[in-house]
């Protein structure tokens, strides 16, 4: 199973007001391993950066400046993400963005069911309780002290952390294959685990009454019961 941890920055809160996405950062996951495979692109706005918007991302005009606009990037995105499943806190807000700038330059959007929202998975595991990135970091012990500022490579890194945790924890699907490595697809190769078999049996807990009890039982429901049957 692919999954895309991904977050944007943008100039402000409406892409309807003009607002636009100045970066994206997305991590890959395959089977809720991190597979090493990113995606991080910083993106000419085409209009002036709001100064409320640069205290949060650090992002100016002077360095947005010489950056692709979205036209020039949007198809090596939608190649990257493929039809993977997308991990965002408060989904709704990024595919917003994200889908207006798809359809603004008219290559396919991206579905809201491809969506899990972090954001509304940690609302119904712990309600009336915070739910921002940083108050889940704090909660289950994620290191996010290089988040000074608001980065989307960095703030997916640090989600992927937080989400294999709200799924439940490192190893949620309790998978006893370790990753060998990943391949320029992006496919994840795995070792199969087999159990061993016991080197001494276990000791038997039945009582000398108890297989008495059984075996008189069992004479009763006549030839065909299939505890009398052997391989």
């Amino acid at each position: 199973m692919r999954e895309i941890v991904l977050d944007t920055e943008t100039t402000g809160f409406e892409p309807s007001e003009g607002h636009r996405i100045v970066e994206i950062g997305a991590v890959e996951l395959m089977n809720h391993l991190p597979t090493g495979r990113t995606y991080h692109q910083y993106i000419n706005p085409e209009r002036l950066m709001p100064k409320e918007a640069f205290e949060v991302h650090g992002l100016g005009d002077d360095f947005l400046r010489d950056k692709p606009v979205f036209q020039q990037i949007g198809a090596a995105f939608l190649e990257f993400v493929g039809d993977a499943k997308l991990v965002i806190h408060n989904a709704a807000f990024d595919m917003k963005f994200l889908n207006f700038e798809l359809s603004r330059i008219g290559l396919p959007t991206l579905p809201m069911n491809r969506a899990i929202d972090t954001l509304m998975i940690a609302r119904q595991r712990f309600p009336g309780s915070p739910a921002s990135l940083d108050s889940l970091c704090r909660r289950f012990g994620v290191d996010n002290s290089a988040r000074e500022k608001h980065g989307a490579l960095l703030d997916s890194e640090i989600l992927a952390e937080v989400y294999l945790e709200l799924v439940g924890g490192r190893q949620p699907d309790l998978v006893l294959a370790p990753v060998s490595g990943a391949n320029r697809s992006g496919t994840v190769e795995t070792e199969t685990w087999r159990p061993r078999p016991r080197p001494e049996p276990l000791h038997p807990r039945l009582t000398a009454e108890e297989e008495a009890a059984h075996l008189a039982f069992v004479a009763k429901l006549g030839d065909a019961a299939i505890w009398l049957k052997r391989s």
